[in-house]
């Protein structure tokens, strides 16, 4: 274990505290995504039929993404409220409380009535939890990066900030995983109680994530400015006022991470199943593969990250997912088990570069006083317009007659957004942080 040298008034961090911190943002990570994307794969198989029932299927499935968008449109009060409170009372608080969150609202889900039990409540309830879900996620990976980051000696920052992206397979594999299993149950089994225990889990999970938080040290960073008196008074607002082409930026750059993942997962699912006549654990199956294979894409993009930088990474990613968007749907539409499972795998090893680099790009974007403010603001604007991707691709497939032709393009269009971003990021790139305190250096 070897420790850097800091600049005078820097803290000092080990390599040992740095990979603690970032292993404790992963978990934690991993089980917000967990439940997160529980969401996303009911929605497709359960929450249609049994909560947003009517006489026709389209319909149920659009209601029931409307409310899986609900939790997107959340995000950013999350970002607001958390990332103002990341700024203000730390880094480490704000994490414990977002995970707790999350556990406890995937266990109501888990228990929550369906609509032949209490009627028109069931959906209500059910998307205020799915809001709920939201507000916690919006302030949970913005000071996960952030606090792996703060830990990190800077010429390792890209592995470190990788870290919690690495949460967002996991979570994929997990809820994945789970469905899988509890799909081969008999429909019936499914539908009565099969379907929730996945969401039941979610609560001892939150214990073994409760646990690991507890024992990470805050942001040495945040700690000098809070001797320094450098905090910024209100974080969020001096982001929209002074940050706000960063904003605008770090928000493209993040979108296709976000939004052509839940395209070529949420939407395909249904897409697949309904459309294509499909069986679930097919698709589920594919996107168990894609996951396995986005985690090795993460780790050597964190890699790519150091030596190419952040901004030259995601460019590369971005035009790579559009090139091989369309040939990825034509192997999916093939229908043929190994055909689908490359389809899914291929697009999603692409678009997951950006993912990859998102953190260290993102936290290179904002001072380190505005730091949890601008990353979560950042990454939930993107947020938001990902969580209407599956809607958006299923009124298109609707429009197209059945065809997925329109819903490649959007893949498309995202996949040019985030790489014209990612060309326009390094003019805002700052050599060192705009406040009193000087940050760990190696």
């Amino acid at each position: 274990m070897s420790e850097k040298p800091s600049p005078a008034g820097a803290a000092t961090v080990t390599d040992a505290e740095a990979r603690k911190v970032a292993f404790g943002a992963f978990v934690g990570t991993a089980l917000e995504w967990y439940d997160f994307f529980l969401y996303g794969t009911a929605a497709s198989l359960v929450f249609n039929r049994l909560y947003f029932a009517t006489d026709d299927a389209l319909v149920s499935t659009l209601a029931a993404f409307a409310s899986f968008a609900v939790g997107f449109a959340a995000r950013p009060l999350g970002a607001v409220v958390f990332g103002h409170l990341g700024d203000r009372i730390g880094r480490k608080k704000c994490l414990i409380i977002t995970v707790t969150m999350i556990g406890v609202v995937t266990t109501l889900i888990g228990l929550l009535p369906s609509y032949l039990s209490i009627g028109v409540a069931a959906p209500i309830l059910l998307t205020l939890f799915r809001l709920l879900q939201g507000v916690a996620v919006g302030g949970e990976w913005g000071g996960a990066v952030t606090l792996a980051v703060e830990h990190a000696p800077p010429e390792r920052r890209g592995r470190y900030a990788a870290m919690p992206q690495i949460g967002s397979p996991v979570g994929t594999l997990l809820s994945s995983g789970a469905f899988l299993a509890v799909s081969t149950l008999p429909s019936e089994s499914f539908d009565s109680w099969g379907w929730r225990l996945p969401f039941l889990a979610a609560f001892p999970l939150l214990g073994i994530a409760l646990w690991l938080r507890r024992r990470v040290e805050e942001s040495p960073l945040f700690e000098k400015l809070l001797e320094e008196d450098a905090r910024a008074s209100s974080p969020v607002r001096q982001v929209f006022t002074t940050a706000w082409p960063q904003l605008l930026v770090g928000a493209g750059t993040a979108l296709l991470g976000v939004g052509g993942f839940y395209l070529i997962t949420t939407f395909v699912i249904s897409y697949g199943t309904t459309t294509l006549g499909m069986p679930r654990w097919l698709l589920l199956t594919a996107t168990l593969v894609a996951a396995v294979v986005e985690i090795v894409v993460l780790i050597v993009g964190g890699r790519l990250a150091e030596r190419h930088g952040p901004a030259r990474v995601t460019v590369a990613g971005a035009l790579g997912s559009a090139l091989v968007a369309f040939p990825a749907f034509w192997l999916i539409d093939s229908t043929a088990g190994l055909a689908v499972i490359i389809g899914v795998t291929l697009v999603t090893a692409l678009l997951s570069v950006p993912y990859a680099v998102s953190g260290a790009l993102l936290t290179e974007l904002f001072p380190a006083h505005l730091r949890y403010s601008g990353v979560a603001l950042s990454a939930n604007i993107a947020g938001v317009a990902s969580g209407f991707v599956p809607l958006a691709a299923t009124a298109l497939l609707t429009l197209g007659g059945g065809s997925s032709v329109l819903p490649t393009l959007l893949l498309v269009a995202i996949s040019l957004i985030t790489a014209g971003c990612g060309l326009a990021a390094p003019r805002f790139f700052s050599s060192r942080d705009k406040v009193k305190t000087v940050e760990t250096a190696a």
